[in-house]
């Protein structure tokens, strides 16, 4: 839609150039017909690099654009960016997109096989799975019963999907308004699983707000994990039971996250760190190393410490 009607919707001015608005992303990533948003100073080089159409941004900040990105004026932009991805929300069911089934493919009862779907040779899919519009399929990919893919998704060579995970649903993101209200936003993006990843019974993982979210190559993931939204786990990462990854978080490598260990959003661990069970992280992290407790400390450092409380209360 034109980007100045879609000003006049959100009852906000904008007097740049007008253009056919294709998407919103993020400011890195934004391009010439897209949208973006700016509401937090840590991203002001983004900012001042974005190759976006027009930015929703307070009124303090429109000196950083870049010349001949446009401001769209708001007192708060992210909330004006939530309501926006209501216009951009793809249909959730697509009729008009043809499906591509190899004639190998092994499809058990009650399975649900949506338009625009693309499944390669020798991919089993057991009873009462649902796979959604514009789903993609990689040869030999295991998908076990009641699995849920939600639309978009895309699943690598040689996966496998264990029973009740659900791939690509929204993320959990709101907008606040001042009186209290949560205003939902509409994840856009998709998942994404490349080869030989493997997700456990009853995971979570959730669909990027636009982009995707990105299971690298050889990751295994346990029963019961939620992975949020535009989170990059790096290839070969083991996931353990229970684990809670928060949206945008970027984990190297060979990450080793224990059981009912967690992080907080907008992070990154480096390539071989491992997190001990129920470690929580908080803040950015160096790879190579192993973490113990809350708050997150090297592990040796955690065992002293254990065993001078263990001293202290056999003294006490």
């Amino acid at each position: 839609m034109k980007l100045s009607q879609l000003a006049k919707d959100l009852l906000l001015s904008y007097h740049d150039k007008d253009f056919d608005v294709e998407a919103i992303n993020t400011l890195s990533n934004a391009k010439k017909d897209e949208i973006s948003f700016f509401d937090n100073k840590k991203y002001i080089d983004n900012l001042k690099n974005t190759q976006a159409g027009a930015v929703f941004i307070t009124e303090e900040f429109v000196s950083f654009l870049p010349a001949g990105v446009g401001a769209i004026v708001s007192e708060n932009p992210y909330l004006s960016m939530a309501k926006a991805t209501h216009y951009f929300a793809k249909d959730l069911i697509r009729e008009n997109l043809d499906s591509k089934i190899d004639a190998s493919v092994m499809i058990g009862k009650h399975v649900h096989i949506g338009h625009g779907v693309v499944i390669e040779k020798n991919v089993i899919i057991l009873d009462g799975a649902f796979v959604g519009e514009n789903v993609f399929i990689g040869e030999g990919s295991i998908i076990h019963p009641n699995v849920t893919l939600y639309n978009d998704t895309v699943i690598g060579k040689f996966c496998i999907v264990h029973a009740g995970a659900v791939i690509g649903s929204d993320g959990f993101g709101y907008a606040h308004t001042q009186t209290g209200e949560h205003i939902k936003i509409h994840h856009n993006g998709h998942v994404e699983l490349e080869e030989s990843v493997e997700i456990g019974a009853n995971s979570a993982i959730d669909r990027a707000v636009f982009g995707l979210t990105l299971i690298k190559s050889g990751t295994k993931i346990d029963n019961l994990v939620q992975i949020g939204h535009n989170c990059e786990i790096g290839a070969q990462s083991i996931i353990v039971s229970q684990a809670g990854i928060s949206g945008s978080s970027i984990l190297g490598k060979n990450v080793v996250m224990g059981g009912q260990s967690a992080t907080a959003g907008h992070l990154e661990i480096g390539d071989f760190a491992t997190i001990a069970a129920r470690g929580g992280v908080t803040k950015s992290i160096a790879g190579g190393k192993t973490y113990s407790g809350f708050p997150l400390m090297l592990h040796s450092d955690w065992l002293k410490l254990q065993a001078k409380i263990a001293k202290f209360f056999k003294n006490k």
